[in-house]
């Protein structure tokens, strides 16, 4: 008990082990605000650089990033509806609204004071109970990893506020979008039309930056001369009746970041997208309708995907699985610093465990230092003019998109999508359900083949594996219930079950 009291408090009383912490978690926000500067990029420029390090020297640094650059796609979701990160997508379905009503000072204050209580609850959860919760995650079969794919496309109900119709639609289309490219069991061309640069796929960062950024940017046009809004930064900080208003929702979502984190495969973005939704569905008076920029529709994302973070080491540490793409790059780290992940670790290394767990908490609170810097300079870039804000928009989007591989062939994605999503919204379609399938296209798509290979391509004995196996039935059953929820007259049958239980 003593060693483990030692290692976790080494992070907070080593000074080179704080400044490097500090200055990952202030680096890493920054980074996380530039659209196309990804975190799993800038970790993987770390390695690079920090292989000769002593490993706590490594890890702090990298820890700092990784907590820094998943809050900070925060910021251009709220300023610039520009998500800078896939994990603060969900964020800009309320956060830009607020920032549109003169509110992005309290937004960003809001999002940063939510960050911290969803990232110290997941390193709460990692302390605790993370042999426990990564031995539930290895239960997963690729069946399930199906059934959570089709479980995230059915939140198009929430994403789509005008038509479900529309919602579905859109879905459907960023699912057909990351089919493109290289099949994962075949390795044949899917919907490549003979090009060999589509082997690769459409960078899907390439797809968010066009939907988002430069669809925005097209069609502020329209109001080139409007005034812009002018944003209230007096009150930065968030009263505290606000955030205990808040707190039980944000504990909900942050269990919701932690678990769907700790899935290997899975992330901040699904997490957030799945707390969005849970937030829909179980506040039944939001501050303002969800998409109109409820205070709930912003707590609820950024709550999740900070808890993502500590959700995604468990696998990582306790059983060698990453639980997405920053930790798969930090496991190579590890690894190439002598130190194997795995069920083994606690034994052999459990000053691993325990200085990771106190670095995390410690970047949760330099981030409650750093993010509380600097709104008030964040909050005129909304107040600029639009003839200067859109060509500043669209200078970043390019810079971010032609940064994630150094091709141009990435820009010119970025600009067609760009122009289709701006024909997309000019005809009352969502950013959000698009960016949906493209996100869980590929996780539904690997998940499908996987299962069906399993079971010999027959889906007969498939679906006896779905209704056969406890955690794919309850799956299947949570699948069933909110199909029915969509179904016109189940909708008025469950609403009148709770009007009588009520």
């Amino acid at each position: 008990m003593t060693d483990m009291f030692a290692f976790l408090s080494m992070a907070w009383v080593d000074p080179q082990l704080l400044m490097l912490t500090a200055l990952g978690t202030f680096a890493g926000i920054y980074i996380g605000a530039m659209p196309g500067l990804s975190v799993t990029m800038a970790v993987s420029l770390l390695v690079s650089f920090t292989f000769s390090w002593e490993v706590n020297d490594a890890l702090a640094l990298i820890v700092g990033i990784f907590v820094g650059g998943v809050y900070g796609g925060s910021r251009a979701s709220i300023l610039l509806n520009m998500p800078g990160t896939p994990a603060s997508v969900a964020t800009s379905f309320d956060g830009y609204p607020l920032a549109k009503r003169g509110e992005a000072g309290r937004a960003i204050g809001l999002s940063t004071v939510m960050s911290v209580i969803g990232g110290l609850i997941s390193v709460l959860v990692l302390a605790l109970v993370a042999p426990y919760l990564a031995d539930f995650a290895l239960k997963f079969a690729p069946r399930d990893y199906f059934l959570i794919a089709v479980l995230g496309l059915l939140l198009v109900g929430s994403l789509a506020t005008d038509s479900l119709a529309k919602g579905v639609f859109a879905a459907a289309l960023g699912v057909l979008i990351s089919m493109v490219g290289m099949d994962p069991v075949t390795a044949q061309g899917r919907f490549t039309m003979g090009n060999m640069q589509l082997m690769g796929g459409i960078n899907y960062v390439a797809v968010m930056i066009g939907l988002f950024g430069v669809s925005e940017a097209l069609y502020q046009l329209h109001n080139l001369k409007q005034v812009p809004v002018r944003q209230d930064v007096s009150k930065i900080v968030p009263p505290l009746r606000l955030v205990l208003k808040f707190l039980p929702l944000s504990v909900r979502t942050s269990l919701i970041g932690v678990l769907v984190g700790a899935l290997p495969g899975a992330g901040g973005d699904i997490a957030a997208l799945f707390a969005y939704d849970h937030a829909k569905r179980t506040v039944k008076n939001p501050s303002r309708p969800f998409g109109e920029g409820a205070y709930e529709g912003l707590v609820a994302p950024e709550t999740a995907n900070s808890a993502a973070v500590g959700g995604a080491y468990m696998p990582m540490l306790t059983l060698g699985m990453p639980g997405d793409a920053v930790t798969a790059v930090i496991l190579g780290a590890l690894v190439i610093h002598g130190i194997n992940p795995g069920p083994l670790m606690m034994v052999e290394n459990p000053h691993i465990f325990w200085f990771t767990v106190g670095n995390l908490a410690l970047a949760n609170i330099f981030l409650l230092v750093f993010g509380l810097m600097g709104i008030k300079l964040f909050a005129k870039v909304v107040e600029l003019p639009k003839a200067i804000l859109v060509p500043v928009i669209l200078v970043l989007c390019v810079v971010g998109t032609y940064s994630i591989n150094s091709n141009m062939s990435d820009v010119t994605w970025m600009l067609g999508f760009g122009f289709f999503g701006y024909l997309l919204k000019i005809f009352g379609f969502q950013m959000g359900p698009v960016i949906l399938g493209v996100i869980l296209g590929p996780l539904m798509d690997t998940s499908y083949r996987q299962a069906m290979s399993a079971v010999g391509d027959s889906p007969a004995a498939l679906m006896y594996e779905l209704v056969g196996n406890p955690l794919s039935l309850i799956l299947c059953s949570v699948l069933l219930l909110l199909l029915l929820s969509r179904v016109p007259g189940f909708k008025r049958l469950f609403k009148r079950s709770a009007a009588v239980s009520v």
